[in-house]
């Protein structure tokens, strides 16, 4: 059974990929052949994926090395100094788990576009199951991806694929707008991540994961004064070098991961199908940059001060985006700002040393927010695609599976107990302040991330009210349109998941009662001997602190977060859950205003572009063409002028050429005697 697992390991993501080429090309050339529009291959493969991630998953643990890894040469290196670039694979606890949650997620929207999408009456069915299928396959490949390179490139694919998807409905003018917001925003973070990748290769001659000679490995051994030198940059020791590294490779992690401030793409990306939209929030593309920070989380954790602005922004975007989402008016927004957010905690905890904690944000989020989402899109098909809660209302009636399912969900996002979203967040935060006792920078960002749990409960409740309780403000909301089993049975898995999922990793609990109800800290640490996984805890670069013992830092922790988040969610009750509730939000006023334009972010990266960026681009053209080009052009133009006069001496005429070896020598003779034979 061990060895099943690893020689399948490639077709987790070649499945998906097969699901893609039949709705591509069957969709293409004989589309009456292609049931559900590519719905049936592309649910049947991500199942399949599901199964064989379960599989590597049980493997990974039986395994007596904890991992599985293999690779293969893709370009072989020339000369001494020439590296080779490898394709390789990488099972372990945490791969293992990411791949699971990427391919459940997957096979759910996969049956909720049955009745989103298909039952609609959409065309273009099966470049949107193709587009899933790619989406999907990028991701897996990306997530058991055993070196930098590899991961740069699916990396990339996925935002490609994102690009795709966002962009489906290109006939109106919003989708392709917000599709190329989004492709460029990432992009110009990616710019930096490529260089960090080709930065880690000049520097370690190898971007491996794991093993002896991984970069991580041999970071670690030259920082410690055990390995050999290695080439560094820009006249830096090899700390501070390291330490541009990682920022480099942060700056693509800031991008996918919608942090501040490249996190202005992802509200635009609603323009996108409602299924996309959950499947890019909770398990693909925005996943993917926390993730990497988590696959390479050795190396960071050697480098404090990139350890601390992972942190600070971690902690800064969770309070920033959470103030957003308080006045937003359509249900997908609250939830792409709730996005932004969340990740915003995970970052938190990877700054704060929580490789555990954050790693598990990452799971339970992963189950609620997909839910939110399809839940949200439940609402939209009922309202005949109106995503207004203005005009919403009363639903809790009329849509009782969608209601229980997605108030499961939203009491996980605001991290009430015992729903899995507690437990994570409350971890999260509690790492944040045993080690930010000792470090004010992540004191800081602890305390900006605790502010942010009151915004969460608050925007997460006044949703819920405005969208299921109170009376029908419309008639569509008094008369919904009826949603199929391919949307509840979804919503069922996911809200089970969003309620029990937690359990996995009860931190307080366990503290309290001294039961062991760590598990995940337990499969986490299972893995390979190695600076990928497990070892944080004795690399991260903050003393741990305690108030006055670790049971009341715990409890402490535990109890002014899940306050924090009841007094929103009752303020959302006293304020929203009344029969005109729009009035409440009104009185905001001018913070309302600027709140909804989202602090003119927009605006501003406008003006940065047309009013700086422009301008300076015009300059330096100018300065290219006239005085570059113009050096250029000009040697060009003596050179050609010069040519032109010198060629007519070329007559071909044998007197011409005799005459002129004659006239030399006389000039010739003439300088000698004048200057007396000297020269």
């Amino acid at each position: 059974m061990a060895a099943l697992p690893f020689e399948l390991a490639p077709a987790i993501a070649a499945l998906p990929f097969v699901s893609f080429l039949i709705a591509l090309l069957v969709g293409a050339f004989a589309p009456r052949l292609l049931p559900k529009g590519g719905a049936i291959p592309g649910i049947l493969a991500t199942a399949g994926s599901l199964v064989l991630s379960v599989w590597a998953a049980v493997a990974v643990w039986n395994h007596p090395d904890g991992m599985y890894h293999d690779s293969i040469t893709w370009v072989a290196g020339v000369g001494d100094a020439a590296f080779d670039l490898q394709f390789g694979i990488l099972l372990d606890p945490l791969s293992t788990m990411m791949l699971v949650i990427v391919s459940l997620v997957a096979v759910l929207v996969h049956v909720f576009s049955l009745g989103y999408m298909n039952d609609e009456g959409e065309t273009g069915l099966p470049r949107y199951y193709a587009g899933l299928g790619l989406f999907t396959a990028s991701m897996l490949s990306f997530v058991f991806a055993s070196n930098l390179l590899m991961a740069f490139m699916f990396f990339e694919l996925v935002g490609l694929c994102s690009w795709l998807l966002i962009g489906f409905w290109f006939r109106e003018p919003g989708p392709p707008s917000a599709a190329k917001k989004a492709f460029l925003v990432t992009r110009f973070g990616d710019y930096f991540f490529l260089v960090g990748v080709v930065g880690v290769f000049a520097t370690f001659g190898t971007t491996a994961f794991v093993g002896s000679e991984s970069f991580p490995i041999l970071a670690d051994q030259v920082l410690a004064g055990e390995g050999a030198s290695v080439t560094t940059f820009l006249g830096l020791d090899p700390q501070a070098w390291f330490s541009v590294l990682g920022l480099l490779i942060l700056g693509g992690v800031i991008g996918k991961s919608a942090q501040f401030p490249l996190h202005t793409w992802l509200p635009d990306a609603m323009e996108g199908p409602t299924p996309v939209s959950a499947l890019i929030h909770a398990a693909t593309m925005v996943a993917a940059g926390v993730y990497l920070v988590a696959r390479i989380y050795g190396f960071y954790a050697l480098l404090p001060q990139v350890m601390a602005l992972i942190a600070l922004v971690g902690g800064f975007t969770a309070l920033f985006a959470a103030t957003m989402g308080v006045v937003k008016r359509e249900i997908k927004q609250v939830l792409a700002y709730s996005t932004i957010s969340q990740y915003g905690y995970m970052m938190l905890g990877l700054g704060a040393g929580g490789y555990v904690a954050a790693t598990f944000h990452l799971m339970t989020h992963a189950f609620f927010k997909a839910l939110l989402f399809l839940g949200a899109g439940s609402v939209i098909i009922a309202m005949h695609h109106n995503e207004n809660m203005w005009d919403m209302g009363g639903l809790k009636e009329k849509m009782p599976v969608t209601y229980y399912a997605f108030l499961s969900g939203s009491l996980a996002l605001a991290g009430i107990v015992p729903f899995s979203g507690f437990w994570s967040k409350d971890e999260v935060l509690y790492e944040a302040l045993v080690h930010g006792l000792e470090s004010p920078i992540l004191l800081a960002a602890y305390a900006m991330g605790l502010l942010a749990v009151f915004f969460t409960g608050f925007y997460t409740f006044r949703m819920v009210f405005l969208t299921f309780h109170g009376k029908p403000r419309t008639d569509t909301a008094r008369d919904p349109h009826a949603v199929g089993w391919n949307v509840k049975v979804p919503l069922v898995v996911l809200g089970t998941l969003a309620a029990v999922a937690g359990l996995v990793n009860m931190v307080p609990v366990a503290e309290v009662t001294g039961i062991h109800l760590e598990f995940l800290h337990d499969w986490l640490d299972a893995g390979p001997e190695a600076l990928t996984a497990h070892h944080y805890a004795d690399l991260i670069p903050y003393a741990s602190g305690e108030i006055g013992s670790p049971l009341l830092t715990v409890l402490l922790s535990a109890g002014v977060s899940l306050g924090l988040a009841l007094s929103g969610a009752g303020a959302a009750w006293l304020l929203y859950d009344v029969p005109e509730p729009i009035r409440h939000t009104d009185r905001l006023g001018r913070v309302k205003t600027v709140l909804f334009n989202n602090y003119y972010q927009d605006e501003f990266q406008v003006w940065l572009a047309n009013g700086v960026t422009l301008p300076l681009a015009r300059v330096a053209d100018k300065f290219d063409q006239g005085v570059i080009d113009g050096v250029v052009n000009g040697v060009s133009s003596v050179s050609l002028f010069s040519g032109g006069r010198i060629k007519r001496i070329q007559t071909g005429v044998v007197s011409n050429y005799a005459f002129l070896l004659t006239m030399g020598l006389v000039v010739l003779l003439v300088f000698i005697g004048v200057t007396g034979g000297w020269f």
